[in-house]
């Protein structure tokens, strides 16, 4: 079990994803420290680490903050999100180890089951975690902060519409688990074409799975749709 500063990092990574802590919110160090029976300087240290991997802003004389999703965010997010991971997906293919592969089935089965459940934490953390290891079998020290940043916002949405409401959700959501066997498959045959496409057909389901619930009219989610094709082309290619 893990104590002390790298506790408190994961914990507030975790509440950060799941939405117990909102973008923008305030973080109190002084109710940090008693919380974690910490003193400042860690409860600093972790702040300012959270800081560097895009989960908070740390404002001078403000103090830190959970990182906003706002219109600029947002619209950032929906115009690179499939061209970082399509290029993550191809690396992943490349670059993976076995070991990363059995901790990429071993997280696909607890994100499996968390699904089943309708355990809305769950499925946010162990998709995030999915993802994360399909970054790490990339080995591109240059895209994969990226790939973190734009995780933290898919996350958060995520909290959205992982909720299932109706029978159409339920489907999508069980679309999402058979992509995520896909990527499996792909990435162990070590077939590029397959998993940058299974990636394009990811990304549509999670954008409008975003759409229906969180895109505001005036951010004309068509015209991302648009922009994602004239970035990454017909053909996919990148």
């Amino acid at each position: 079990m893990k104590i002390g500063k790298e506790y408190l990092y994961e914990d507030l990574k975790r509440l950060i994803l799941i939405m117990e802590l909102d973008p923008d919110q305030d973080l109190d160090e002084v109710a940090l420290s008693e919380r974690y029976s910490l003193s400042r300087t860690p409860v600093r240290d972790v702040l300012r680490r959270l800081a560097g991997e895009g989960y908070l802003d740390i404002r001078e004389n403000k103090g830190a903050r959970v990182a906003p999703m706002n219109y600029t965010t947002l619209r950032n997010f929906f115009l690179v999100a499939p061209m970082i991971y399509a290029a993550i997906a191809r690396l992943a293919v490349q670059n993976f180890r076995k070991e990363q592969l059995a901790e990429l089935k071993e997280c696909q089965e607890l994100f499996r089951a968390a699904s089943s459940e309708a355990n809305v934490s769950g499925m946010v953390l162990e998709n995030n975690r999915f993802h994360e290891i399909m970054g790490e079998m990339s080995g591109n020290e240059y895209l994969r902060p990226s790939l973190n940043r734009l995780l933290i916002d898919h996350a958060r949405i995520g909290n959205t519409f992982y909720r299932p409401q109706n029978g159409d959700m339920m489907q999508r959501l069980k679309t999402a688990v058979e992509h995520h066997d896909g990527f499996i498959r792909a990435i162990e045959s070590r077939d590029e074409q397959a998993v940058v496409d299974l990636v394009f057909d990811h990304w549509e389901l999670s954008r409008e799975n975003m759409e229906m619930y969180i895109a505001p009219q005036a951010m004309e989610p068509n015209a991302f749709v648009m922009a994602e094709q004239n970035c990454c082309g017909k053909n996919h290619e990148i």
